[in-house]
Parts: C-alpha cells; structure tokens; sequence
C-alpha cells in the first residue's frame, strides 16, 4: 500500500506568530534536500509566509527555511502573471482554491485563478522539474519576484538558460554567501524578445518576467552555494532530458523508500496518517549543503571564510531540539545518512573552531548551549561514523567545554564560569539554570565519547563534572535554581516565572533536566518516591505561567495553558521526556497514560496537528517514539526506556 498517500505535508502549517500549531511550511523536497519548494500565500506575514486558509496566492517559492524563527536564504518566488504584469508579489497576488490545490512530498499543483495557469513542481536533491499549463490566449509570463536580498540574472539565448545569483540570507554568520540558479527551457519556448534585459552587462536587480511563445512549457531548476556552472551541473545530472512525469515519478519513488523503513500497523486510519506524516517530517531536516563537482568529488561551501571544501557538510538544524528524539531515531531508520551528517558537523569544526550548534546556512547560535554534544555521543555508542570523526569530534567538544567563543553565537554560554564556579552563575549569564543543566549533561556525553575511545582519563573527569547539576538544586524548594558568584539564590523565587534563569520554561520544566544521572537527582530529593511525588505534583499543578523573566508573554506560554497538561509542556521540548522519568522508576503505567494521552489529544496529521514548535522533526520523532514503545530518555546511551507503545505493530525494514 503507498504511503505517500497517508502524508499530509500541511500538518502544523495552521500557525501564526503568537500561537504554534508545528510553525512548519508544506514542504516540497527529496529526503534532506538542499532545495525546497512551498507555496506564499501572504508574503507580508514575512516567515509565516503560508497560511492553508488564504484564498490569496502569490507564487511557489524556493525556499530553505528551517523555522520561521530563524527566516529563510538563498530564496525567490515565481508567479504565473498575464493580464496586469506587477513587479511585486505584494500586488501581484491572485486567487485561488486552496482545498483544490494537491500537494504531497513530490509535488505541487495549484491553479492559479487569474492568469489561468495551472503550475505544477516536483523537487529534485538541489533543484526541480516546473510545468506551466496556461488556458489562455494572452501572452503569459513566469515572474521571478525578490524576497530578500539582491538578485542578479544573465540569459543565454542559446542555451535557452536564465542564470541568477541571490545573496540574501538572514540572522547567520555567513561570508561571501550566494545562491545561483539555472532555469533552462525548451528550445523555441521563451519570448527572449520581451524577456531580454535591458540593464548594463545583461544584469538586473530585483525581478524578471519571462515571456513564453507556447501555452504548455516545462523547465529544469538547478542550484549551488559555490557556482553557476554548478548550477547547471545539478540539472545535467539529476534532470537531464526527463520530463516532468519522470522526475515526479523518481521522487515519489524515493519517498515510498523511506516511508517504507517503518512498517506500522494501528487501530484507526487517524492515527495511521499522524505516524506517516510525522515519518515524513523527520525526513526533512537538516538540509544537504554539498555538490558534486565535474570531477564527481564531493565539495562544499563554507560560510566562516567564504570558501570552498571538499567533503560533506549539512544545515538548517536546531540541536538544542533536534537531539532529544530525532538523531536517536536515525539510528534506527537514517543510520547512512546519519554518518554522512555525523562528518558534516565535523567539518564545521574543523573549518571554523567550533562545532555547529544551530547552523542556518552559517552559524546562527538561535538556542543556548552545545547539545550537538549529545548528538555526537548517540552516533559514538551506536556505531555510526569512524573513528577519525570521533576523535575530532571529541576534541571540539572538549574545546567549547572549557573555552569561551569570541561570539556568543558559538560555542558553550558560559564555558569558563562553569568549569571556574561548577555552574554558571545568574548574575554573568541569562537562562543560567538551563546552561549549567546544560553543560553537566553536555559533560556526561563528553565522558561517553572519550571512554569509546580509550580516554579513561578524561573520561573519568567528564563524569565527575556531569554531577555538576547538583550545584543548583534547591532542597528546600525541590527546584533546580541559579547562584550567582557568590553562591547566593534570589530571595523571590516563583516556580512559575518564565525566562529570567530558564530558558524557554520555568523551573517546573527545567528542573528535572538530569537525564543522565535520574539516580542521582532522586537521591537530592531523599529517594526515588520523593522524586516521583514531585513528579506527580508537576502533572497536578495548573497551567501557570509568569512573564517576569520575559517581561511580556511568549507563544510557549501560551501553548501551555491551552494544553493543559499541568505544568508538562508537551509543546516545547524541555517537557519531552517528563512522562517517562515513571518508567525509569518502575511506574511504567503512569508513563503509558501520559505519553498515549498527549500523543493522542495534542498531535494528529492536521494542518493545526502539533501542540507547538514542530523544530525540524523533534516533535514527529517524539510521536513516532510513542508508537513504537520507547523513548531516548538520555540520548548518548544506547539504550532506550519502553512502555507500551501506541501501535498494533511495529516492523522496521532498514
């Protein structure tokens, strides 16, 4: 049976800035794909620029946006237009109907009302196949319309090519960054006479309408970080002369190859099409940054210097988020890939100093702290790489573990005052609590790696400085709370109060962030029932929230009380591993109730399907983790905790 069928690619699109239901696009690619396609609705909503509901259109868009938190790059729409030709898409916008329109992971088919243009695209790995069908007489163009950035473009008529370079991207570190691009047509199909520019040297900034002699016309989408030449490369080699039908049917034939690595059986269809479509998601991210040059050797831009390397490199990854469910899954379901990524995130160390931590193109540092620390030790224990990454990736997380970065978007927050004090004091670092949570665990991962590889010394350090959590539990409270150099916690502590110490949650959700060492954090609240008594407190309270810390109400505050599952935020992801904390203990029911009652209630296969920020699969990976009956409960150990798990039956083919 196919499964493409099940996946709704719209799921949590149902979003706005204020309130999150996944704050995902529909996103139209190959699995890890460098090029994305999604349709704008309405562009001046800026990120959320797709919303299912509007009856506007104005384009389909390439795009690469990980989050609407952290924007898009190397991005341009395209429009249909005859009738009134506009240079905006701000004014250029049309009807059309949105229920009518198809789209799945292979493909986008909307019938774009006013020009009369039904426009279809299927995505390759850097690139895709276009069909334009116009049911009109009048002389029709494809519009290529800025979104950020400046953009340039030279034609070659002979080719029948249109070449353009795009260097806007947004909130990263990235040097000499361009996006080139190739659109080639057939021979004979492009008006060159209306479409010619007319600026110096062949160049034009801003749009470009590109005017057709036929009604039906198909054409090839190529792209590169490094070249033009590379640019049409991508087309030669993943395109070449196959039409539309035959790059459509290859891609959906690749998306039936990952769906079917998981073979589940559930109760009810409902279900069933959340697990697929969650199976879909945590294919999509992060994103291939690397080409193939015409030697076939694998090359890369590099935004730290603006240069080019050999080798793999990947993007568009929040670690902070990304850890906790999605790496974990790969190695059940992605574990090729996940080498290849493993070795991306390597050369990012080894071309800049510091390991990635939320890399958008280049490095932007959105979320605090190092968990690709826990990524590295998942790929260590379960195999995945060889032994040179290990080693250098051991060595850059000794690096960001010990050593402030120059940039606070690089690096461990507070690297120095931890290994100085054994915790980052308050009064040097916001969202002090989390860093130093943060950075004990990130130390317990250290310690995993560098005993794979017979560091016994450091290994035996790193352990000894995983402990470090303790440092901030408050045993009269029963709260993990920050110190400041002094030692001293504040005298007007309110578990409640987002922000401040905390980042993204308030104590409730934070303090129980001690995934390596559960033992040890019961033994701080006199034993293991005392632990779970608070547990059960936490899952008791009322949806409470404070915005001291912030100053105002953030969209996850909100998401919390509209839940309502206590004080456990199953809409962001410090709270993912709270339910099963009881099953670590033995209480496995209460785990199988909460984790089958949120999976259930809060996430389906829907355009408003997610509690929250979906974050680049993290939420998917987690659903798909309850339906099969377990859950990464610390990431960096091989094994997983279990409970009884959401599906029927559960067969992995890969």
């Amino acid at each position: 049976m196919s499964k493409i069928n099940l996946v709704n690619i719209k799921q949590g699109t149902k979003s706005t800035k204020r309130f999150s239901c996944g704050n995902t696009l529909p996103l139209v690619q190959r699995p890890f794909g460098m090029a994305a396609f999604a349709p704008q609705t309405n562009g001046a909503n800026e990120q959320w620029f797709y919303y299912p509901e509007d009856h506007c259109i104005e384009g389909i868009r390439l795009t690469h946006q990980p989050s609407p938190w952290i924007n898009d790059y190397g991005t341009f729409l395209m429009l249909p237009q005859n009738d009134v030709i506009a240079d905006d898409y701000r004014w250029a916008f049309g009807g059309y109907r949105p229920r009518e329109a198809v789209l799945t992971p292979s493909l986008i088919n909307i019938h774009f009302l006013r020009p009369m243009c039904q426009f279809k695209i299927t995505p390759t790995e850097r690139g895709g196949k276009g069909r334009l069908s116009f049911k009109t007489d009048r002389k029709s163009c494809l519009s290529l319309l800025p979104v950020m950035g400046n953009y340039a473009y030279r034609i070659d008529e002979e080719k029948s090519e249109i070449i353009g370079v795009i260097d806007g991207h947004s909130m990263d570190d990235a040097k000499n960054f361009n996006m080139y691009f190739v659109l080639r047509f057939p021979d004979g199909a492009v008006d060159f006479t209306r479409t010619k520019l007319s600026a110096d040297n062949g160049t034009k900034k801003g749009h470009l309408h590109i005017y057709f002699n036929v009604k039906d016309v198909e054409f090839s989408i190529g792209t590169s970080y490094i070249s033009a030449e590379l640019a049409v490369l991508a087309i030669d080699r993943e395109i070449g002369e196959k039409s539309f039908d035959e790059v459509l049917k290859e891609s959906n034939e690749i998306w039936e190859e990952h769906l079917e690595r998981i073979e589940a059986e559930f109760e009810d269809e409902r279900t069933k099409k959340t697990f697929y479509t969650c199976l879909w998601r945590t294919f999509l991210f992060p994103h291939k940054c690397y080409e193939y040059d015409r030697n076939g050797k694998m090359i890369h831009y590099t935004p730290f210097d603006g240069s080019v390397h050999e080798g793999p490199r990947y993007t568009d990854n929040g670690f902070w988020d990304t850890y906790r469910t999605v790496y974990p899954l790969f190695t059940k379901i992605a574990r090729e890939e996940f080498a290849e990524m493993l070795e991306g995130f390597v050369n990012d160390y080894r071309e800049c100093g510091w390991l990635p931590r939320w890399p958008s193109i280049g490095e932007v540092g959105c979320m605090p702290s190092t968990l690709i620390d826990a990524v590295i030790a998942t790929a260590v224990v379960n195999g995945i790489g060889n032994r040179k990454t290990w080693e250098d990736a051991l060595e850059g997380m000794l690096h960001h573990a010990n050593h402030n970065a120059p940039h606070p978007r690089y690096g461990r927050n507070g690297a120095e005052s931890y290994v100085k004090y054994g915790y980052v004091p308050r009064d040097e670092q916001k969202e002090s609590v989390n860093l130093t949570l943060d950075a004990a665990y990130g130390d317990w991962c250290i310690s995993v790696v560098a005993k794979v590889l017979g560091r016994e010394v450091i290994a035996a350090e790193y352990a000894k400085r995983a402990k470090n959590y303790a440092n901030l539990f408050d045993a009269e409270t029963g709260f993990m709370r920050g110190r400041d150099t002094k030692g001293n916690m504040t005298d007007d502590f309110d578990p409640y109060m987002w922000g401040g110490e905390y980042t993204e949650a308030s104590a409730w959700q934070s303090t129980f962030f001690v995934p390596h060492d559960l033992d040890g954090l019961a033994e701080l609240y006199g034993g293991k029932d005392k632990l779970l008594s608070k547990l059960d407190e936490l899952f008791a309270a009322p949806p409470l929230y404070r915005v001291t810390g912030y100053g105002f109400e953030i969209h996850e505050m909100t998401e919390l009380a509209a839940q309502d599952y206590g004080q456990c935020a199953i809409s962001n992801q410090p709270s993912f591993h709270l339910p099963y904390i009881y099953a670590y203990f033995g209480e496995v029911e209460k785990a199988r109730y909460w984790v089958h009652k949120m999976a259930l209630e809060a996430m389906s296969y829907e355009d408003d399907g997610f509690p929250g920020d979906e974050d680049n699969g993290t939420m998917s990976a987690w659903y798909i983790f309850a339906c099969l009956g377990e859950y990464p409960l610390c990431p960096g150990n091989a094994e997983n905790i279990k409970i009884p798990g959401i599906a029927k039956h559960i067969k992995f083919r890969r």
